[in-house]
């Protein structure tokens, strides 16, 4: 593969990685730690993560419990839980919080697939959007006569190979989270 189409291919990966990333953080029956990842606290002053003000652990298949380090944040990380779009109400003991998820109901499972297939899609728009800069930059090079008419060809081609990949990659991901959504 040529360098020209290497860097696009990268940009094409990072775009994959953030689906992954939107991917984690829909909920599904099971509890997962991720879906804290965009949820912040106010903490003196700052708007900080949850998982960056404690631990946050899974002890049972369908529990998160969040241990925050300093005791005093305990109030805000429930008002945070219970003012996101999570749709869970927190159990606050005093020294932690859990987090129990309930079995997702029929709806439920359809528009979180709605929600997938959206994201999914979004992935790949992005990855189309790469493959015509590349595009765009390979025709200007061949304007300013850098390249020639069969090198752009290659060029194009190469690039249309890498996106297709990429574009099947995003498939087979939302796939699966569908797969996921699906099981009982």
């Amino acid at each position: 593969m040529r360098p020209e189409v290497k860097e696009f291919e990268e940009r094409m990966q990072k775009s994959i990685g953030v689906v992954a990333e939107e991917f984690a953080a829909v909920r599904a029956g099971r509890a997962n730690p991720a879906v804290l990842d965009k949820i912040t606290v106010d903490y003196y002053g700052t708007q900080t993560p949850i998982p960056q003000l404690g631990s946050v652990s899974v002890p049972e298949p369908r529990t998160l419990m969040i241990q925050p380090w300093d005791a005093s944040v305990l109030k805000a990380v429930e008002k945070a839980i219970l003012a996101s779009d999570l749709g869970i109400t927190p159990a606050n003991d005093g020294k932690c919080i859990r987090l129990a998820f309930p079995q997702l109901t029929e709806e439920r499972r359809r528009d979180l697939i709605k929600q997938v297939k959206k994201i999914g899609e979004d992935g790949k728009v992005a990855v189309r959007n790469i493959r015509r800069d590349a595009l765009d930059k390979f025709k200007a090079m061949k304007k300013k006569s850098e390249i020639t008419e069969d090198d752009l060809k290659i060029l194009e081609d190469e690039t249309q190979k890498v996106t297709d990949k990429s574009c099947k990659e995003l498939d087979v991901m939302t796939e699966k989270k569908e797969k996921e959504l699906l099981e009982i």
